[in-house]
């Protein structure tokens, strides 16, 4: 079984993967992260009692004012028939412009409360399972120090 550690400058998350569930946009999502993609990028939107949200690659400089619209140069197809497509606390979840447009960018929702609305609208790809303290404190413009993939 895939896992991740985030490392934040608030600390760790670490997740499981979803991989029976969304595996196209889990193997997406490892590739990117272990070629580096996600180091130095910033949570570039967060929503208290929503999401907080990255994996934008203009974030770098958070002054940019098209952050939030980068990707990673191509689009991916959402999954969204897996039994885990409930966006619960801590659940990973890629973010996209629309039906298969996703590419880079994720969010991890705070609550159930505000979110049941992304329920098959977006892949649900994993969920913490260590570091929900992290989630309440990311701020936007807070970085992403690098992922980590292992097996376990």
């Amino acid at each position: 079984m895939k896992k991740a550690e985030i490392v934040t400058s608030k600390g760790v998350m670490k997740l499981n993967f979803y991989e029976e569930d969304a595996p196209g946009t889990v193997a997406n999502f490892v590739k990117l992260a272990n070629e580096g993609f996600y180091d130095g990028l910033a949570f570039h939107r967060v929503i208290p009692n929503f999401v907080i949200q990255g994996g934008c690659p203009l974030s770098r400089d958070m002054n940019n004012p098209r952050v939030g619209t980068g990707g990673p140069g191509y689009k991916i197809k959402c999954e969204l028939n897996g039994n885990n497509q409930y966006h619960d606390r801590g659940v990973l979840s890629m973010a996209h412009a629309g039906r298969d447009t996703g590419g880079s960018q994720f969010f991890i929702c705070h609550s159930r409360q505000n979110t049941a609305h992304l329920d098959r609208n977006h892949t649900c790809f994993g969920k913490i399972y260590e570091g929900f303290d992290v989630i309440d404190a990311i701020r936007q413009g807070d970085k992403i120090e690098k992922i980590t993939i292992f097996e376990e």
